[in-house]
């Protein structure tokens, strides 16, 4: 998988290729020896294939030089002291990696290949400080290579990959969209195996986290504010008319999905938790509305199918995505002109997915799917009267009163971002006072009185009028008695 190089971080090596280094002097200082001078001088500003040749004869020879061996220190190490020379080493290391790729592999011989790499990664706490980002970038070549010369994990690897993870991730939370980039694409090199998704995940609060961040600007919603998701309102149209929002360039867009469609690859591991903890299908089908291209539309259906397809995961996604109408927006999309053969399979199984799943489904049952996720909207049941009728009595009593304890726990944030959902669920208490009033005791148990009462001072209009609503047929029903 190849991508093209990061524009900030080509900018930055050129920079650095092109400045003077006072070799000499580095050597009568003792920064570097002499036998290291004539090494880097053999392989620096030559033509590829004389550097090819050099480095292939000498390969233990650059091994020592770069790593350090029984007698020798890494010139990393001897020059630690002198950052222009250490940056035009790393510089040159991954230009020699680039160009002679048979030196990946003797250096991944050294039995601590990572160990003058590493520390490198937290010399500064500056995001743009040249020396743990041109490492990032060497380690990252070195760790990618590692997983496909030794398929089975090796000790060193799994010792290395967190520390890159944890390095690169910073870079993922500034607003700098070129640092960004150069961790996503960082990223998508490594996640090449079960073992370095697995790593991955397990840092998720870290890397996985900040790069939903960027998909939920760039669909125009937040963390906290994820109503534009559930609502469902926004209809498929491309960046002309509307373009992605926060600034979010096409670019890293693309990259981002990439290296969440890697880690969906691991969906019976990943999948519960990216929606419980993310709510990934609400994102992801909003992204799909926004979708500006074939090769990201690809991308985010290949992900949710990924996510869907593993049996454990069916019980939570399937809900979630009939709740923010992926069937009908997979609909929608098969209408599109689209050519590319893999997204057509793709949206083929999922539309075939969905649709022995809905075809399956009481009212009830997308009812008590939809509380179970969370995240209440104006779907057809919460104001059918006949649906409450019919169903009030049995989501008061099925499974030791399973619907209404969600619905409390529901009702008890605050969802300042999205208050329909706290008007909504006042909506559905006042049904089931209506319908079953001889159960309000159980309800007042739950607490659902007292927070439908401090309700009916909110700041939001529907939520006021709906709780008193609500505090209505209460009443209504205790004067009645």
């Amino acid at each position: 998988m190849s991508l093209d190089p990061p524009t900030y971080l080509n900018s930055l090596q050129n920079n650095i290729r092109a400045r003077p280094i006072p070799w000499e002097g580095a050597v009568r200082a003792g920064t570097i020896t002499d036998k290291d001078l004539k090494k880097i001088k053999a392989v620096d500003k030559v033509r590829k294939d004389q550097r090819r040749q050099t480095v292939e004869a000498e390969a233990d020879a650059y091994r020592s030089l770069i790593i350090g061996g029984d007698q020798e220190k890494s010139v990393l190490d001897s020059a630690s002291r002198r950052a222009d020379v250490v940056q035009y080493m790393l510089v040159l290391t991954g230009d020699l990696l680039n160009d002679v790729p048979s030196l990946l592999s003797v250096l991944l011989e050294h039995p601590d290949p990572y160990r003058p790499f590493l520390p490198l990664l937290s010399n500064s706490t500056n995001p743009e400080d040249p020396i743990p980002l041109l490492t990032s970038a060497v380690l990252t070549s070195l760790l990618s290579s590692a997983q496909t010369e030794f398929p089975k994990s090796t000790p060193k690897t799994d010792q290395a990959l967190p520390k890159l993870y944890q390095y690169l991730s910073t870079l993922t939370k500034t607003q700098d969209s070129g640092l960004q980039d150069i961790a996503v694409q960082a990223y998508s090199a490594l996640l090449r195996t079960k073992r370095s998704r697995e790593l991955f995940w397990n840092q998720r609060d870290d890397t996985v986290n900040p790069l939903l961040d960027i998909l939920r600007t760039a669909a125009g919603a937040t963390a906290d504010n994820d109503s534009s998701l559930w609502s469902g309102r926004t209809s498929i149209r491309t960046t002309t008319e509307i373009g992605l929002s926060g600034g979010i360039g096409l670019q890293l867009l693309y990259h981002v999905l990439l290296a969440i469609w890697q880690l969906s690859f691991e969906g019976l591991l990943v999948g519960e938790g990216l929606e419980k903890e993310q709510e990934i299908v609400a994102l992801y089908t909003q992204l799909l509305r926004l979708s500006p291209k074939e090769k990201t539309t690809r991308l985010l259906l290949s992900t949710l199918l990924n996510l869907l397809e593993p049996s454990r995961n069916k019980s939570l996604l399937l809900p979630a995505a009939v709740t923010v109408r992926l069937p009908a927006l997979l609909a929608n999309l098969k209408s599109r002109h689209l050519t590319d053969p893999d997204l057509l399979d793709d949206l083929r199984s999922l539309t075939d997915m969905l649709s022995e799943y809905t075809s399956s489904q009481t009212t009830f049952d997308e009812y008590a799917a939809e509380v179970q996720t969370g995240h209440l909207r104006w779907s057809p049941p919460h104001r059918d009267g006949n649906f409450w009728r019919e169903n009030a009595r049995k989501i008061l009593e099925d499974n030791q009163s399973e619907l209404p304890k969600k619905l409390v726990e529901i009702m008890q944030k605050k969802w300042e971002d999205d208050k329909q959902v706290l008007a909504i669920a006042c909506n559905d208490i006042a049904w089931l006072v209506k319908e079953v009033p001889e159960n309000r005791a159980q309800l007042e148990k739950l607490g659902v009185k007292v927070r439908v009462m401090e309700l009916m001072a909110d700041e939001n209009e529907a939520v006021r009028w709906e709780s008193l609503r609500t505090v209505g047929e209460w009443l209504r029903y205790s004067f009645d008695e």
